[in-house]
């Protein structure tokens, strides 16, 4: 029976450990929470550390503690090393990634050590989960801590539903592009099946780094990676409403309620809480209430600003010194504005209970939440919650990504202190109808997407995104390929037509840059030494280039799609006669777009142009690309000319030449009992079409192809060629 596993860096239950033993404690937290109900209800485990190191568990302890995991809770523990924890979480995560995705390129480290550790502990969760993966299992795997994880499942485990969910924002383009390990995060997280954000902006952001630094497109936020599809998507997180709108009538919270009341009498609370972090903008908002109690000197002793700040890593010298900071800033504050019966703020440095902040939340006329820059911030929400009798108001920065959803409170810069103070004000005065009218309807919003909505939303979008993964019919054989090679084994005759740029190698910026490494001469050699083999490369290149990289072996070739053909160690043919006499006015065309397209190059072969456009940026290709394709079009109407698109490039040739055409004169008249011909583009069609209909043809990528077989990626062409090449 397939099951679920749900895998972030934490396990819901968080271990300590004392002179009597070992306590287990259920983890209070958004995650925690939201996949509680589903965790409980469903065949499903939760991976994740327990929250304590291994340094000081012998191995006996190691194993008591995962047996009461797995029986009691359904989890299965990560253990790390105190080592592990420091240079993997304290170190990559929060030095190099939280930074950097906050915006924080200032703070970013780039340590070569940290990022070793990071990808050691990814590794050990995959060695930990293994085990208990089976095909078809889905997999949901949660924020910064494992982006590289997807990857490590999918490359062994194919045909599981693997869901991704990042919790904290993703940067712009010009942002994540600092990051030294960029392409490998990025390879990591498309790993999985489906990505999830909490705002469109962050999936804008995401897709936006995919396509410009490798180079995948993405339709309605749909990317064409390799052999499957990849859906990229906004998940909002919810919260827990039941938990924070019902009645709580315990004598604790009844006390706790009364004395705020009656400690604030008719003071208006405006109330903060944030976790220490330098990201959260705490000093620019004690400076904001400091303006506004300047420039509305009428509320002095009429308001009461609770700012409540969590500790958080105050063994990190950054965050200690941000403590002392907000300290400070309190102190000169309090001093500037206090009389003899008033004090503004009110600072603690503490974590409150879910139900102390509960009572807060009812009484607090306003909620300030103005972080720099954050994922959700679920605070404003839980706030929005509590507040049942709907007069409360938050004031937010348009920074924190549940700004997009509550947009209807006030929105302010978390940098503009001014706008801050204005907007603590415009909470303030806000008439009670027009609150009550704005919070309906939140509520309403928030009763119907909350978090069991979200988590099940994820889920089901997970299901259907593997359940149209596969773009065409033809046979994935990635992971087998005995259906070729037993045939290639019993054959006595072969014939072998291989296509050159991103059959054989993977496209590069330039196209003068793919020359044949040594692994590809290895494999095409020990091909062509086996007597049985005719071996012909079919490319769209020209003839002088195929010469100069593939002449000193025994194969045959097909250059400029068809154009030229050459026997091995023989000339090479025209296999029709064309003439040039079109080229200057096709090549004027592609000139202007070339001056008009910083990166693009034209690309002259014997009897057509190519214009490349690989290294242009691409929201200008996104722009521009129609119009080359239309001027190109119009111009060429009346000629005997056609325009090929390929990976990045556009082709303009005589419309008489294919590739199949020349290929179909190899195996005419000739008693083959082995064909296999493999490309990568549309191009190659012509090719797969040439060939009779025992032979083995093989689509690289996704594109939709009258092939029969298809493979990832030119990788999986070189693996396939080696296990031909054992097989000799």
């Amino acid at each position: 029976m397939n099951k679920t596993i749900l895998i972030s860096n934490r396990l819901p239950i968080t271990i300590k450990k004392d002179s009597q033993g070992f306590e287990y404690e259920s983890s209070i937290g958004g995650l925690a929470t939201g996949l509680k109900g589903y965790h409980e209800h469903t065949n499903s485990i939760w991976v994740g550390w327990p929250g304590i190191t291994n340094d000081s568990l012998s191995s006996k302890e190691t194993k008591d503690i995962s047996k009461v995991l797995d029986k009691q809770f359904k989890c299965l523990p990560v253990f790390m090393s105190e080592n592990e924890i420091e240079q993997f979480y304290y170190g990559f995560c929060n030095k190099t990634i939280w930074p950097l995705f906050h915006y924080f390129t200032n703070k970013t480290e780039y340590d070569l050590d940290l990022w070793g550790a990071y990808v050691k502990v990814n590794k050990k969760f995959f060695d930990v989960v293994e085990p208990k993966i089976n095909n078809g299992d889905t997999i949901w795997i949660h924020d910064y801590q494992l982006m590289l994880l997807p990857q490590m499942i999918k490359e062994k485990y194919p045909n599981t539903k693997i869901g991704f969910f990042l919790h904290i924002p993703f940067p712009s383009y010009e942002i994540f592009r600092l990051l030294v390990w960029r392409d490998e995060i990025l390879q990591g997280l498309l790993g999985a099946d489906l990505i999830g954000f909490h705002t469109y902006e962050y999936v804008r952001h995401f897709l936006s780094s995919v396509r410009r630094l490798l180079g995948f497109e993405n339709n309605l936020n749909r990317i064409t990676y390799e052999d499957r599809y990849i859906q990229v998507d906004a998940f909002p997180m919810g919260i827990d409403y039941e938990r924070f709108t019902k009645e709580y009538d315990t004598p604790e919270f009844l006390a706790e309620f009364n004395q705020i009341k009656e400690n604030t009498r008719e003071e208006k609370i405006i109330l903060s809480i944030d976790r220490l972090d330098y990201t959260k903008g705490i000093p620019q908002r004690i400076r904001a209430f400091d303006e506004f109690l300047c420039k509305n000197p009428e509320y002095k002793e009429k308001v009461r600003f609770h700012l409540i700040v969590a500790p958080s890593r105050t063994a990190v010298e950054t965050y200690e010194n941000l403590r002392s900071e907000i300290a400070e800033l309190v102190s000169q504050v309090n001093g500037k504005h206090a009389t003899v019966s008033w004090m503004p703020i009110w600072f603690y440095f503490q974590a409150f209970s879910q139900e102390s902040l509960i009572a807060l939340y009812k009484q607090a006329d306003v909620l300030l939440a103005t972080p720099l820059r954050d994922g959700m911030n679920l605070v404003a929400k839980e706030y929005i919650a509590a507040r049942t009798d709907y007069e409360g108001m938050v004031v937010i920065s348009e920074t924190a990504g549940v700004a997009s959803e509550i947009g209807e409170v006030v929105v302010v810069n978390a940098n503009d202190c001014n706008a801050i103070a204005n907007g603590i004000k415009t909470a303030l005065d806000m008439p009670a109808e027009e609150k009550i009218a704005v919070n309906r309807i939140l509520h309403k919003r928030l009763k119907r997407y909350n978090v069991e909505f979200w988590a099940k939303q994820f889920i089901n979008s997970l299901s259907q995104t593997t359940e149209t993964s596969q773009p065409s019919a033809a046979k994935s054989i990635n992971r087998d390929f005995s259906i070729i090679t037993d045939s290639y084994i019993s054959a006595s005759k072969r014939m072998i037509f291989l296509d050159y740029d991103g059959t054989l190698v993977g496209f590069q910026s330039i196209p003068q840059q793919a020359k044949p490494d040594t692994e590809l001469k290895r494999l095409l050699f020990k091909l062509v030494e086996d007597p049985k083999n005719t071996v012909v490369i079919v490319s769209g290149r020209d003839r002088h280039t195929l010469e100069n990289w593939l002449g000193d072996l025994r194969l045959s070739m097909i250059a400029a799609h068809g154009l030229w053909r050459r026997e091995p160690d023989g000339e090479w043919i025209m296999t029709t006669t064309l003439d040039n006499s079109w080229k200057a006015k096709v090549e004027s065309v592609m000139q202007m777009y070339t001056d008009r397209m910083p990166g693009a190059l034209i690309e002259e072969k014997d009897y057509s142009l190519a214009f490349h456009y690989r290294q242009c940026e691409p929201d200008m290709v996104s722009v521009k690309l129609g119009e080359v394709r239309s001027a190109l079009g119009s111009l060429i109407q009346s000629m005997n000319l056609s325009i090929q698109e390929g990976n990045k490039v556009i082709e303009v040739k005589d419309s008489r030449v294919d590739k199949g055409q020349s290929a179909s004169a190899f195996v005419h008249n000739q008693n083959f009992d082995f064909i296999l011909a493999v490309g990568d583009d549309y191009t190659d069609e012509d090719l797969f079409m040439a060939m009779p209909s025992n032979a083995h043809t093989v689509k690289i990528g996704t594109d939709n192809t009258s092939a029969v077989f298809r493979l990832n990626s030119w990788k999986s062409m070189r693996s396939l060629l080696k296990e031909l090449t054992n097989t000799q």
